[in-house]
């Protein structure tokens, strides 16, 4: 045979799940874009066509649905272990389940006391309104042995209107930029972090709680740092979770450098220094700068894949 099969896998992609959970008149949402990937003993199908060993992508779909009722949804981390640890063990031809989730945000819609006399909306808890912010993030992956949770977070824009510095770089000929001594730093997050949990044996991690304090010592670390670069910052975003989360292990960020450059107002005899109180920037979004850096605990192994496009 002139030819042989690679690594396959196949599944059913973004299966967007709402579910809704009635506590009397207080609702709570959860909702995941769900895909899942499974591989094992497929070559038949790709060398003859025969679907023996194959479980339909559509019932993939279906079980993820069963799932949301039968089991309900935790947490992204634990509703996808129990989506590959099923295919896994219900299906013997498939060896590894690869589940991936996005879930999206939502916060409740305060209550208006000025119409309340009129529709009673101080009682309403069934109003919500779309969070803008990040979109959380997991990957499962199971083996039927040992588990692999990777979870994070992508598109949380945060900026620092002062403290950061940008001098000192190598110079050469092509240089025009200048030294900045008081810049605007501001990115879009995108970060992966690993967790230690890899077997049934150990204590699971609380993976709501877990998520929160994560972000949580992103921020804080954002906000805390005097930056002289945008790397010195991610490092210690890095750092700080690390450093505070014994269940998280490593950590990779890609963060692109949205700059906001001065805008030159001499023509209108307009003076735009930010020494002065205030001062206009552009917001260019492109192109950008792009950092990006692995922390680890030390003793680790990284695995986290160097490219996040498709993570």
């Amino acid at each position: 045979m002139p030819t042989i099969l690679g690594q396959n896998q196949y599944g059913k992609a973004e299966n967007r799940v709402v579910k809704i959970t009635r506590d009397g008149d207080t609702h709570h949402i959860k909702d995941l874009n769900v895909s899942v990937a499974l591989s094992g003993d497929m070559d038949e199908v790709h060398y003859s066509g025969s679907n023996a060993n194959v479980l339909p992508t559509d019932t993939t779909k279906n079980t993820v649905f069963a799932f949301a009722k039968e089991h309900g949804i935790e947490s992204a981390e634990q509703f996808g272990i129990h989506l590959a640890r099923h295919f896994v063990t219900s299906q013997e031809p498939i060896k590894t389940a690869r589940i991936r989730i996005e879930e999206y945000a939502w916060e409740r819609i305060a209550a208006s006391d000025a119409n309340a006399k009129f529709i009673g909306a101080d009682d309403v808890q069934h109003s919500f309104v779309r969070k803008g912010q990040e979109t959380r993030t997991t990957q499962i992956t199971y083996d039927g042995e040992s588990w692999e949770v990777i979870s994070g977070l992508k598109d949380l824009t945060v900026m620092n209107s002062t403290n950061s510095e940008f001098w000192g770089y190598v110079k050469d000929k092509y240089t025009t930029l200048k030294e900045a001594y008081d810049r605007i730093l501001a990115t879009d997050v995108s970060a992966r972090w690993r967790y230690n949990w890899t077997s049934d044996e150990q204590p699971m991690p609380h993976w709501e709680k877990s998520y929160e304090q994560a972000r949580t010592h992103m921020l804080h670390a954002f906000a805390e740092t005097y930056s002289l670069s945008l790397q010195q910052t991610l490092y210690q975003m890095g750092s700080r979770i690390i450093e505070s989360r014994s269940e998280i292990d490593e950590i990779r960020f890609s963060l692109p450098n949205n700059h906001h450059f001065l805008v030159d107002l001499e023509p209108f005899g307009l003076k735009n220094d930010p020494a002065e109180g205030e001062a206009v920037y552009f917001a260019a979004d492109r192109p950008y700068g792009l950092i990006e850096a692995t922390v680890l605990r030390d003793g680790v192994q990284p695995r986290i894949p160097v490219d996040l496009t498709n993570l």
